[in-house]
């Protein structure tokens, strides 16, 4: 699945080509992306980023979530995508991140309104949920730019790679809410 969102930004479902751009992004961002994602410690070479990639590809295709690469004027800029999404509720949540030289261009809350579309309109989600680590003002400004709910705080929700536990800001929206903004 390719998503355009603009003239600038393309949303390309995950393949196996990714994985050289994605760990390329991570391991020149070490300091910048691993101050709020975990994973970024555990990703030490190409083949962590490559077992990451075929665990999504591997997945079987009911169960398989959509992850999406984002692309700027055709280059790698970050990831976006669903995860935990348990089909029998209805309910998903929306996972992001983005390289820091593409920050302050609106890049996310652009991509995170055509998931919101593509949750409600087409995956016949009912509730969509964004965690960010409380002081994380980046991350947590795009839910509430969308016009999400704040439901509370989740205490010590993620562990860091700082070894300690943050918690995590819970943002949700509704189908309902969705369709009357």
């Amino acid at each position: 699945m390719r998503i355009r969102v603009n003239e600038h930004i393309v949303l390309k479902e995950l393949s196996r080509g990714d994985a050289a751009d994605i760990f390329h992004a991570i391991n020149t961002q070490r300091s910048y992306l691993g101050a709020w994602l975990p994973f970024v410690a555990y990703t030490r070479e190409l083949a962590d980023t490559e077992a990451f990639v075929e665990s999504v590809m591997d997945t079987p295709e009911e169960n398989r979530e959509y992850v999406f690469v984002i692309r700027y004027d055709g280059e790698f800029a970050g990831i976006i995508g669903f995860k935990d999404t348990d089909k029998i509720n209805r309910k998903t949540e929306i996972g992001y991140w983005l390289s820091e030289h593409f920050q302050k261009k609106g890049i996310i809350t652009l991509s995170v309104k055509q998931l919101l579309q593509l949750a409600f309109e087409e995956l016949n989600i009912n509730r969509v949920q964004i965690r960010c680590a409380v002081g994380n003002k980046s991350s947590s400004n795009i839910p509430r730019r969308l016009g999400f709910k704040q439901e509370g705080i989740e205490r010590e929700g993620e562990l860091l790679n700082n070894g300690e536990f943050a918690d995590l800001e819970i943002f949700s929206m509704l189908k309902s809410e969705y369709q009357d903004s």
